[in-house]
């Protein structure tokens, strides 16, 4: 036989545990639109994507792609097996060059990556991990020895 007071304790802990997963479902909900799932060029064109999701897409700038208009900067991106054309309209990074490693963050639409930030590299023997791992898988990239 319960008592009130068991039966109480019990109905405090669903209470809790409820109100645990309203807010969990909550804030995943509401955070799904400030992450950024990073996809290599070939990751990109093999999947498929809303054009409202948030992405980020590494590799190595093209050489000889490179072109801009005003604030507007076109390139494309690769990670040996696929090639993706970038859009951005800003300020690039000081460091940004043909042939180097970038990170772009935008969004996928129309076949063409918009980009609402871009990140180089900061010196000539860094490359962030994803972007190196996605280009040692194509076998397009060869770290420098230190």
């Amino acid at each position: 036989m319960r008592t009130a007071k068991k039966t109480r304790r019990i109905q405090m802990l669903a209470f809790g545990a409820v109100l645990v997963a309203v807010a969990a479902g909550m804030f995943g909900f509401l955070a799904q639109d400030a992450i950024a799932f990073f996809k290599s060029p070939t990751d990109l064109m093999a999947e498929t994507h809303r054009p409202d999701q948030l992405l980020r897409v590494g590799g190595l700038v093209v050489e000889g792609t490179y072109a801009q208009t005003g604030t507007r900067h076109d390139f494309k991106v690769t990670d040996g097996g696929e090639t993706v054309a970038v859009r951005y309209t800003g300020i690039l990074p000081d460091l940004f060059r043909e042939g180097q490693g970038v990170v772009a963050q935008g969004y996928w639409r129309d076949g063409v990556f918009s980009a609402n930030e871009v990140l180089a590299k900061h010196d000539e023997n860094y490359m962030p991990r994803e972007v190196a791992d996605a280009l040692k898988e194509q076998g397009y990239y060869k770290p420098t020895d230190q």
